[in-house]
């Protein structure tokens, strides 16, 4: 038999006539043979086995009852419809995908139990003397009325997974906006909000941050399925990637795969109640990135770039270091001093040894020494005091990196 279409005409031929009268003899029936469709079920689909108070079997009795008077209603009036009986579907199905099961149990109670009832009730129309064409209409109707109720529940069921993830998105919104606000984070509140986000709580964190506008349905999918709390809405997109350093879910190719070649920063790994500080660090980076102080393209991890991200922590203080420590080679002409800073970084950096100058910057040790010497005239005894020298060090990197920025548009 074809499966006539839900809440309208059947398909295909019309149907043979069903006495109307059918449909009180049935309906008297209806509670004693809701009550072996209800035994049968349970017999059948484990999870309907369980307690009468259990998720599953507690709404199983109205459900069975619900379709029962669905099919009798069909039978006084094939061309009704029941507005109310497919809504209680729709929120059982609904209520399924709120609670995070699956609809198997569901459309299989669904499927033994109509089917089941129809060998009752085609039982009963066959003890009343009913010819066949009858009760193969009856049959026609016992599908549409499985028909209409599993549709639904499917379309509860789809629209409260939509509800449910909406939900389950906004919880880790909110979790995540209190684990990188400015306040103090109370590890019990954090616990509080992870239970109902389903996050399983890590003890470290790393805080990522991207460049430009994301495509949500691009990153956050496959990140967030790996245990990623993110948020592309925020400027600058970000995620909080927990145990970073403890699996290999974000760590490696992988990850940046997962990127799409979006340029990103990747914060320190810090204990879970300090990830404010590692979004911090990681905004930074990625403000350099966007200088092009530190890498433009890739993933660049802030642990790797400790010493250039303190030295632009305060970058107004920095510059007065600069002014204050690099004075004297103001006095060096224009094209000298260029020369005479790179060689002095090189000197400073290689524990003031001219060969390794040398070598390092591609020059013959004579020349090395003879910048030596125009230092010595502008720095004085200074060059040899330790403070001096530690001072001089983040002044010409500070300035060397600033040469090799390169502000591009768009970020």
């Amino acid at each position: 038999m074809a499966v006539p279409a839900p809440h309208g005409e059947p398909a295909g031929p019309a149907f043979p006539s069903v006495p109307s009268d059918l449909a009180g003899l049935l309906r008297a029936r209806l509670e004693a043979v809701a009550d072996q469709v209800e035994d049968e079920v349970r017999r059948q689909v484990p999870e309907y086995a369980g307690p009468p108070d259990g998720m599953y079997a507690r709404n199983l009795r109205a459900g069975v009852v619900q379709a029962l008077t669905l099919f009798v209603d069909h039978i006084a009036d094939p061309r009704g419809r029941s507005d109310a009986i497919a809504s209680t579907y729709y929120e059982l199905g609904r209520g399924v995908a709120l609670e995070d099961r699956s609809l198997d149990a569901l459309q299989s109670a669904l499927r033994i139990g109509g089917m089941h009832a129809w060998r009752l009730m085609g039982r009963t129309a066959e003890e009343l003397g009913l010819d066949s064409a009858v009760v193969a209409a009856l049959g026609e109707l016992a599908f549409r009325t499985v028909h209409e109720v599993a549709e639904a529940a499917a379309a509860g069921y789809a629209e409260g997974r939509l509800r449910s993830t909406d939900e389950l998105e906004r919880r880790r919104r909110r979790l995540l906006e209190l684990l990188l606000g400015e306040g103090p984070v109370s590890l019990e509140a954090v616990q509080d909000l992870a239970h109902g986000a389903r996050w399983s709580v890590p003890r470290q964190v790393a805080v990522v941050v991207l460049a430009a506008p994301a495509d949500q349905s691009e990153e956050e999918r496959p990140l967030a399925a790996a245990g990623a709390l993110v948020d592309m809405g925020s400027r600058p997109p970000r995620m909080l990637l927990p145990d970073p350093d403890g699996s290999g879910r974000f760590g490696g190719r992988a990850f940046t795969l997962a990127l799409r070649g979006r340029p990103a920063a990747i914060g320190p790994t810090v204990p879970l109640t300090e990830a404010a500080q590692s979004l911090r660090w990681a905004a930074r980076a990625l403000r350099l990135m966007g200088r092009g102080i530190l890498p433009r393209q890739g993933v660049v991890r802030c642990a790797d770039h400790l010493s250039t991200l303190l030295l632009h922590g305060d970058e107004p203080l920095l510059a007065r270091l600069e002014t204050r420590v690099l004075a004297p080679l103001d006095t060096a002409t224009e094209g000298q001093r260029p020369r005479l800073a790179e060689t002095l970084l090189a000197w400073l950096l290689s524990g003031s040894n001219v060969p390794d100058v040398a070598a390092r910057l591609h020059i013959h040790p004579q020349t090395v020494r003879y910048r030596l010497r125009q230092l010595e005239k502008l720095f004085g005894d200074a060059l040899h005091d330790p403070g001096t020298r530690l001072d001089l060090i983040l002044a010409l990197r500070a300035e060397e990196l600033r040469e090799q920025e390169t502000p591009s548009e768009g970020w």
